[in-house]
Order: C-alpha cells, then structure tokens, then sequence
C-alpha cells in the first residue's frame, strides 16, 4: 500500500488550506473606527490567531470553533462549543456575537472568519424553537442523506443568524467575509449556512428540500418552515451594499497542491472533481469502477496515475450503533468494489481531522482490506449495511489519525494505481 504517499498528498492538502498566508494577502483596508472580529467553524480559530498575528492595528472579538480546535491568541477570545450537534455553549456563544455587532457605525469594520462547522457552532434556534429544537434538527438533516447545500438551506430559514442575518446586525459597519470553503462549489453563503453573505434560496425551496429528502423535522422546526416570519435578508439589501466576500480556501486549491506534490514524487495526477456529492458508498462504487478501468486497460488514464477528488459525500444512517464517518464508509464501500485487485490503494480523509464524531481523519484501503477484514471475523458488506466502517478499519490497523488539523476543506480522496 503506498501509505507514506498517500499520506504525502493528504498533507500537501492541508497545507494549501492553512489560513495564515492567505490572510495576510487578503487583509482588508483599516477602518476609521473599530475593528470587530467574528467568526465560527472548525478553522476559525486558526484564522483568528493568523489574523491577529497580521493586523497592526486595534482589534476586539469573538470565535466560536469545535471542543479540541481552539490555539493560544493574545487580542481575539476564542471559545469552543460542539459540532455536529448544538450544544449550549454554542448559543451562548451566538448571543455575544450578536451583542458585539448591535450598535456599530459606519466608521467601523467587521472581519467574519467563516468556515466549515459553522452551521452547528453557531446555535440560534428560531422564533418558537428551542435549542433541543435545534439539535432534534441538526441530528435528522445528519442522518438524511440530503447534501450539505441541502442541508444549509434549510438551516438557514430556522436560525436568527445564519442566510445573511448575523452581517446585516453589523449595518451599518462594513462586513467582510474571509471564507474557508468546504461546500461543494465554494458558494460562500452555502458555508456555515452563510451567517454573514445572504443566500439567494427561498423558504419555500426549503420545504421542497424537506419533501425531496423525506427529511423528519422536529415539531417546532416543521411550524416555523411552514409559516413566514423570520425572514432571511434578500442578496440586494441595502445593508449587504459596502461588504465584501473573500474564499481563501477550498477544496480545489488544496487537489491543485496535492496534484503538484504528487508529480513531484514522479507519478501523474488526475482532479476527478472539487465537487463530488452523493451517498458516500455510491461515490465510492464510481471511483472504484475508474481505478479498475485503469488498473486493466489503461484508460482513461495511464498507470500510474493518482486520482484525486474532493466535495462532500453523506452518509444515509441505516442502522444504530455503528460508527464512522462519510470518509470511512467511502473506504469500505471502495474495498468491497476492489476486492483482490493489486495495486491499487487509496485514502480518504477529512482534511479537518475528524470522520464524523470520532478521532480519525480517515482510513486507508487496498486490494487486500477485504480479505484482512474477513480473516478478522469481519464481514464487510455487514459492516457497511450497519454503517460500522470505523470499527472495521480500526480492527485492521487502518485508520488514518492525524488529529484536528486547524482548517477545513472537507473530502480529500487519493487513489493511486500501479
């Protein structure tokens, strides 16, 4: 198995995506007034020390990043709250943020640093919800299946800060927005559900999403999607006039570094796509079906070749008790595909550090995972109908753990064929 490249690319991936360089080129012009830091998301606080350690001038603030994620900074406070479901800290952290944005000036700026898990960190529950409403919400959209735009869109409609709500409390301060993308096709008001970039989708699009992925809401979500009140700001309000919208990072940035580290090393590179969407076992069965095309006929690529792919896959909950993420239920639906074919050997993690809710990135799989999975009394299409893909690649020595790794640009997938 070619581990220590797969590991290689995985790296040069990341790096791409850490937020330091690309802040400090795209710093925004200082203000008259004051200069307030928010943000939320898996790398804000990352984003936060790098911005602190950029700016010259005087700041003030406030990020809101996963428990394990937050770094020392002098200037800017950082708290930690949960992801992927809500929890307590995360609404009260919410509140002051939006305490910090009521009453600015004209005079002042506001620099959001907004990247992936933001939906979850920042709790806000809508008019008649609760946080229980909230996390009952978080958990069916998770379980779904639905995409991760999907999912945001209908988060959005049932939040006081999320489609645009959170910016236009800053007005009338200048808002810009420095983005580390993990949506597919790096639409900014897509990530986090766009607490400070307005999102052009409707509530009504909202409820045809529900109906579209059968999707079971919790009581007070399913009333306040069906009624009118708390509306998201349309994109041309005047209060979204002088902000501005930066992506520092993305997905297809860090396959672009992945791709050049790759030759480098002397082996070609092929970006199947930044944008890959779907059940991840599915995806899985695409990608498998591509690297055996390869491995016996050399086509549409020559060997060897690494395939590189990015997006979000979801995983469709069928069954209690198992665990892993999207990334690991990838590698084992792409096991199955591959079963004792030489040569061929992949890696998908999440360039965050953490598959879903436990403490890997990923896993690694080849021709032979499983076959060494059988010999270890597991099944594998078993472990896949239960959703149990962490168990069955922690059984095997497989897991790829790298621990939070202080950005996000969600899937990193790498196939290489020999």
């Amino acid at each position: 198995m070619d581990r220590d490249l797969l590991d290689t690319l995985f790296r040069a991936a990341v790096a791409r995506a850490e937020p330091g360089p690309a802040i400090r080129a795209a710093l925004p012009e200082k203000p008259r007034g004051r200069t307030v830091v928010i943000g939320a998301g898996k790398a804000s606080a990352q984003m936060a020390a790098a911005f602190e350690a950029a700016w010259d001038g005087p700041i003030e603030g406030l990020v809101v990043t996963r428990y394990g994620y937050a770094v020392p900074t002098s200037r800017l406070e950082i708290v930690e709250a949960a992801h992927p479901v809500p929890d307590g800290a995360g609404e009260l952290a919410t509140k002051r943020l939006m305490a910090l944005l009521r009453g600015l000036t004209a005079d002042d700026l506001v620099v959001a640093l907004v990247s992936g898990g933001g939906s979850a960190l920042l709790a806000a529950p809508g008019p008649g919800m609760s946080l229980a409403d909230e996390q009952a919400l978080n958990s069916a959209l998770l379980a779904s299946g639905a995409p991760i735009g999907a999912m945001n869109a209908i988060r959005k409609e049932l939040s006081l800060v999320k489609g645009g709500r959170l910016g236009a409390l800053a007005a009338p301060a200048r808002v810009v927005t420095l983005v580390v993308s993990d949506v597919p096709g790096d639409d900014p008001a897509l990530v986090a559900s766009g607490p400070t970039v307005p999102s052009l989708s409707s509530r009504a699009e909202a409820r045809q999403l529900v109906d579209l992925y059968g999707i079971e809401l919790p009581p007070a979500a399913a009333a306040a999607l069906a009624g009118d009140e708390n509306p998201a700001p349309r994109a041309d309000d005047p209060v979204f006039a002088r902000n501005s919208v930066i992506t520092i990072a993305s997905a297809s940035l860090s396959l672009e570094a992945a791709a050049a580290r790759a030759r480098e090393a002397g082996i070609e590179a092929a970006i199947l796509s930044d944008a890959v969407e779907g059940e991840a076992r599915e995806v899985a069965k695409v990608h498998a079906a591509i690297a055996r095309e390869i491995s016996g006929r050399d086509r549409p690529f020559a060997r060897p070749v690494v395939l590189l792919s990015g997006g979000e896959t979801t995983v469709t909950l069928r069954a209690k008790g198992g665990k892993g993420g999207r990334n690991a239920e990838f590698l084992l639906g792409f096991a199955i595909a591959i079963d004792g074919l030489p040569g061929i050997s992949a890696l998908a993690a999440d360039t965050d550090g953490i598959d879903g809710t436990e403490d890997n990135a990923g896993a690694f799989a080849d021709g032979t995972t499983a076959a060494r999975l059988r010999a270890a009394g597991i099944d594998p299409r078993d472990a896949l109908a239960r959703n149990d893909a962490w168990s069955a690649f922690a059984a095997i020595g497989d897991l790829f753990v790298t621990g939070p790794t202080g950005t996000n640009v969600n899937d990193f997938r790498a196939i290489v064929v020999r």
